[in-house]
């Protein structure tokens, strides 16, 4: 029998393309011969991280509306263009069963070609509020999997199926490994602990309401695990110097995520999609504050859809500098509080959200039964 052959388009940011290769594994899981294809955009992350997946991938063209610049503008139709002519030959000459978007610049194209060429296709929408792309796409999708309720405001309801936002399983596998954080962190693990992280670029808003209030931590005696990211992580060094205090550790990236949840009491985050689906499986207290500077401020309707179930606490971006630290130790010391935040946040939790996508892909491509 014919192995099935999967386009997956997307990318962009670490919470599309990751979803995306859990999505791949898992059709690797399935059908170890199935032959699986990436479409991401030229010069974006997924060009890079794709392939350390394992995966072979093709780059088009594209970029996304660069707001307060028309001249930066100008060559956005052309480079739509080209896109969908060279996605239009990559599905002619990869010949798909499926083809899978998970958001990003590249998905638009495909799709787009994936439904001139008549091939069946999934979208993968991971966050609450539906985008423009999407939304538009949507129509012809023969599935849309989501990850949060009420999403029947934007794609047909009969083509809606609730999934969950697959994540990395070795990020939110933090079982009994509390003690094994705090060495590697060089923290006590017995002392109350608040982990900070903004992404792999970082928050400037987090970075600065934490640097403001550092000293409370201090006074206060609790740990900080604080990942600034790589655009702040210098300037902050800089300013307060490699050993400011032996409950604080700066770092600007961490390789292992799940060694920082396990070590944490309470996190405080952004309100990305797939960090919601991480931390719904962590089921520990958090604080969101979700970023302004995202499109149709998504990020506020993803925190808003925890807050409403008493899943998560939130800050607004623009208040946080004066109220996070003081919040995030006050819900420290609740601990009626936070063991309900945990116990809602964990009711959310959506865990085998790749195998469901897995397995509509595989009915799409007419191998129900695989």
């Amino acid at each position: 029998m014919r192995a099935t052959r999967i386009i997956i388009s997307g990318g962009g940011t670490g919470g599309h393309i990751f979803p995306a290769i859990a999505i791949a594994n898992a059709l690797r899981r399935t059908e170890p011969g199935c032959e699986i294809l990436f479409v991401g955009a030229t010069g974006r992350m997924e060009m890079e991280k794709v392939p350390a997946a394992g995966y072979r991938i093709v780059g088009l063209n594209i970029a996304g509306i660069q707001r307060g610049s028309i001249v930066k503008n100008l060559g956005l139709p052309f480079k739509l263009m080209g896109s969908v002519q060279k996605a239009m030959k990559l599905i002619s000459d990869f010949k798909p069963d499926v083809v899978v978007g998970v958001g990003g610049y590249a998905s638009g194209p495909v799709l787009f070609a994936a439904s001139w060429k008549n091939v069946p296709y999934l979208i993968q929408e991971q966050n609450s509020y539906a985008g423009i792309t999407n939304k538009r796409l949507g129509k012809n999708a023969a599935k849309i999997c989501v990850a949060f309720d009420g999403m029947d405001e934007f794609f047909p309801a009969a083509n809606i199926l609730k999934t969950g936002n697959p994540v990395r399983k070795d990020v939110v596998d933090i079982e009994n490994k509390h003690f094994h954080g705090a060495e590697l962190l060089k923290l006590d693990p017995l002392k109350k602990t608040i982990l900070v992280t903004g992404g792999s670029l970082g928050a400037g808003t987090l970075n600065k309401s934490i640097e403001k209030h550092l000293q409370d931590f201090v006074e206060q005696d609790v740990q900080l695990i604080w990942q600034t990211g790589k655009y702040y992580y210098t300037g902050i060094m800089e300013r307060i110097g490699p050993n400011f205090h032996p409950n604080v550790r700066i770092l600007e990236f961490l390789n292992q995520m799940d060694l920082a949840y396990a070590a944490a009491d309470v996190i405080i985050s952004r309100a990305g999609a797939g960090t919601i689906a991480e931390l719904c499986l962590i089921k520990k207290p958090v604080i969101l504050v979700p970023s302004p500077n995202v499109a149709e401020d998504h990020q506020t309707k993803n925190a808003l859809a925890l807050v409403k179930n008493n899943a998560a606490m939130l800050i607004n971006d623009r208040s946080a500098e004066d109220t996070l630290v003081k919040e995030a130790l006050d819900l420290l010391k609740d601990e009626e509080g936070c063991e309900l935040l945990s116990e809602n946040i964990g009711r959310m939790s959506l865990p085998e959200a790749d195998e469901l996508i897995a397995a509509e892909i595989f009915k799409l491509a007419g191998k129900g039964g695989i």
